[in-house]
This record gives C-alpha cells, structure tokens and sequence, in this order.
C-alpha cells in the first residue's frame, strides 16, 4: 500500500490499524510520517510538509462565504477562493447537490487522489463504497447531498492543518445552513469531530444533535471499510439508524 493510501486511511479514522504509522494526537498530526520512514520504504516519494505561504484570513473567508445568497452562488465562491491548498490541487471539489437537499447530506473528510483528478467527491473505490452502502437502505447518490470539509486535496494527501480547515470552515457552514438538511453522515474522523464534537470510536452510529438542527450519525469512512471488512457489520446498523431518521423526518 503506498503512502498516500495509507495517510487517507489514516484521516479515514484507522491510525490505529496502521503499523507504519506513529499513533500521535489529533488528525492535524496523526498523517504525518517522518522524512526517515519516508525515505526507507519509499525514498523517491516526497510529502510537502506544509501548503505555500498565503495570506488570506479568517475575516476574509468569513466575508466570502456569507456573501452568496444561493448555492450556485456560493460554489462558484468557493472556486474562486484564494485557500492556501488551491495552488497545489490539480481540482477544486465542489459538493454534490440532492434535488431535495433538505434530506441526508454526506459530510466527508477531504478530496482523494481519485477526487482530484476527475473534480468529484467520492469517487473512485470510495465512492463505489459509499454507493454500495445507500443501496443497501434503498438509497442512491442522485438522493442525497455529500459535501467535504475541504475542498482541496493535501499535498501528497497528508493531515490538513487546524488553520486550513478553519479557512474552509465558513463555506461549509454556510452549504449547510443553506441546504438545510435534515440528517448528516460523517465519514471518518474529521468531520465526526469538527462538525460532530464526538469521538468517532465511542460514537460510531449514535444520533447526535446538532447547532444547525439536523441528526448527525458518524460512521466510519469507506476507506476503512476497504482496510476492514469486518467493521462493515456496525456501519450497516448506523445506516438503518439514518434510514430510520429520515422516515420520521420526512413524516
């Protein structure tokens, strides 16, 4: 497995399975590996430590993202946003749009290696996952909203910083309260504990309230489930959960 898989497993909510990989705090830390491990396994990958030098504030992505006043609007805001990782991705993802969007919206980590090449969340074998998990509770993507918590891939895919995730915060809260779902999905850890406040790993397919009024359910990323079959017994149950959530939503 490369570098790169294991550091999107890594945000997936897996550093624990992962031996090649130090077990340290926080996700912001937790996808790093050390220029020394980088080097005896694989000595002609480099992973950029850090984005290029920007100067682009909070007040500024604040302004941006309360200016649009409808979702078109606001996705073209986002593609034109100065993010310090804009420069280095080779797409920005946008989210994907429900026709009813005050359903289920699918709240991901950050944009894959398959993301941001084609410019679609979830795609590539996450996103066969994910699709293979909504069918499963009679549902598809043409269904449901799936938005990420940022719009750019890392460089070489490592852990996004706490000030990256912040800058693209603004936009994201935003796309929700414009959305107005009624039951969010997580997948993995970042967004379970950024939009969440939970610990994945206690939390896993419980119903948490949230400032914004929808029921949050976090599973584990599709990622994880590819590295773990076994765990996909659990996600099945958090899904009749938000199957059963949105019956009583939608009554």
């Amino acid at each position: 497995m490369s570098i790169n898989a294991l550091q999107d497993l890594v945000l997936a909510g897996v550093q624990w399975e992962i031996n090649e990989v130090p077990n340290m705090p926080k996700y912001a830390d937790s996808g790093a590996i050390t220029t020394s491990q980088a080097t005896a396994s694989h000595p002609t990958t480099i992973v950029p430590p850090i984005a290029p030098q920007h100067t682009i504030s909070m007040a500024t992505a604040i302004a941006m993202a309360s200016r649009p006043g409808d979702i078109d609007s606001l996705c073209r805001m986002i593609g034109e946003f100065n993010h310090p990782l804009r420069r280095g991705a080779t797409n920005v993802v946008l989210p994907h749009i429900a026709p009813n969007p005050n359903g289920l919206l699918i709240l991901t980590d950050m944009p894959g290696a398959d993301d941001d090449a084609s410019g679609a969340i979830l795609s590539g074998a996450a996103g066969e996952m994910i699709d293979k998990m909504l069918a499963a509770v009679e549902m598809s993507r043409d269904m449901v909203s799936i938005a990420p918590m940022l719009f750019w891939r890392t460089p070489g895919g490592r852990a996004p910083t706490d000030e990256e995730i912040a800058l693209a915060r603004p936009f994201v809260d935003r796309f929700i309260e414009m959305i107005k779902p009624s039951v969010i999905l997580t997948l993995g850890t970042l967004p379970a504990t950024e939009y969440g406040h939970v610990q994945l790993s206690k939390s896993h397919g419980a119903t948490v309230d949230t400032a914004c009024g929808a029921k949050l359910v976090p599973i584990y990323h599709p990622n994880y489930l590819m590295l773990k079959p076994s765990a996909k017994r659990e996600v099945w149950t958090a899904l009749q959960n938000v199957q059963n959530l949105l019956k009583t939503v939608q009554k």
